[in-house]
């Protein structure tokens, strides 16, 4: 029975970067993807990874890397890209899967994994991906510009260097300047993830509010971004 090729989302077959520690494990999973149509390639290292990821349509990341934590690798990537990231632990703590998805991983997966759960599981992710929806790519308020293609901020025709997760809360506030946004529904939108419940708590709150913090004095002035009172922030167009 021939096997159905995964398509990319750039045409041709869906191309995995697959981060493993363990070879022996490494090469298994990829002829079983491969199988399953998948076009795979390997590496080991947080080096490299950082230097071939931009040619994949997906990194299974394993967390435990001989050269660079895992984590920071993810932190790196998101830093200038919204690739697609599943990350593979040996940690079974809630503390592991959860500081994974805050820095922007897609999903977690702790090992020993089914293989069946891991086809699911990239599936889904990949899903959320090819349905996001298509934002305005620039918006104009005021004296403030934000550039979604180029990622650039301007403020008075000056730029503003922020970071990834700084651009796009601005970005989410400000192409829903009439919305407030509850705190819940900013970590969905912002950090990417399915089941913001993962954030939920003093954890959660402290990580917006410090990205909350960081825009307004970037900006120069808290006017830009309004609290509102038990429920959330909305942007305040100065």
């Amino acid at each position: 029975m021939r096997v159905r090729e995964k398509t990319s989302t750039y045409g041709g077959s869906m191309r995995v970067l697959l981060a493993e520690s363990n070879k022996d494990v490494a090469d298994l999973l990829r002829h079983k993807m491969q199988r399953h149509g998948y076009d795979v390639d390997l590496t080991e290292t947080g080096a490299e990874i950082l230097e071939m990821y931009p040619k994949y349509d997906l990194l299974l990341l394993d967390l435990d890397l001989s050269d660079i934590d895992g984590v920071e690798v993810c932190r790196a990537i998101r830093e200038v890209s919204e690739m697609p990231i599943i990350a593979l632990t040996e940690q079974d703590a809630e503390l592991v899967r959860v500081l994974c998805l805050m820095e922007g991983c897609d999903d977690c997966l702790t090992k020993p994994y089914g293989f069946r759960e891991l086809l699911a599981r990239i599936e889904a992710v990949m899903r959320r991906v090819r349905h996001r929806p298509t934002s305005v790519q620039r918006i104009s308020r005021g004296p403030l510009s934000i550039d979604r293609g180029t990622r650039e901020v301007r403020l008075n025709g000056e730029l503003v260097t922020m970071t990834r997760r700084e651009f796009n809360l601005l970005y989410v506030l400000a192409s829903q300047p009439e919305t407030v946004l509850s705190r819940e529904r900013l970590m969905a939108e912002v950090w990417g993830q399915a089941n913001p419940s993962h954030f939920s708590g003093r954890k959660g709150s402290r990580t917006i509010d410090t990205h909350v913090n960081a825009v307004r004095n970037k900006l120069g002035n808290n006017g830009w971004i309004v609290t509102v009172r038990g429920v959330g922030f909305r942007f305040g167009g100065h």
